[in-house]
């Protein structure tokens, strides 16, 4: 919350990322028609991905029913890269909307996928307000970019 609110006068990351041309650098993993797939950069955990639609819209009643059925298709293929990637115990998968429900970008919907393991909690968030995470963020990225189904790995734009 603290990087959100200090990133934030310089527009909303999910409009203004899928439109450069630096798919990988902007952790960026699939694309499709309404919605695109990226690794956060600040994850809960390694594998954390969010779904978002290019559209900038806030409210689920607001998405197309396109938009919707593609956030879906989007959530099944990020579960199965995931379960083949890093064989987690379950998954937190969940829609933030509005300031209130602690979005940290209440304008722009978007959807988390966290995997879980079991006991893959510590002191660290408790004594030092920190999260550790045992992976790279490199590394997840190819890690689930490699369980992607072919036709999602084509989607992503070069970088250059």
């Amino acid at each position: 919350m603290e990087y959100i609110q200090k990133a934030g006068g310089k527009g909303c990351i999910f409009c203004e990322k899928p439109k450069e041309r630096r798919d990988k650098s902007n952790l960026i993993l699939a694309r499709s028609r309404y919605c695109f797939m990226m690794l956060n950069l600040y994850p809960y955990n390694s594998g954390h991905l969010m779904i978002a639609p290019y559209r900038h819209v806030g409210e689920i009643q607001r998405l197309s029913e396109a938009e919707a059925l593609d956030m879906f298709r989007l959530l099944r293929a990020a579960v199965e890269a995931l379960s083949k990637s890093y064989s987690p115990s379950g998954y937190n998968i969940g829609l933030n909307i509005g300031r209130a429900s602690g979005a940290g970008i209440p304008g722009h919907i978007h959807l988390h996928i966290v995997p879980r393991w079991v006991g893959d909690t510590n002191f660290m968030p408790v004594t030092a307000d920190t999260k550790v995470i045992p992976e790279s963020l490199e590394s997840s990225y190819n890690r689930i970019f490699a369980a992607l189904p072919e036709a999602l790995r084509m989607s992503v734009r070069s970088e250059g």
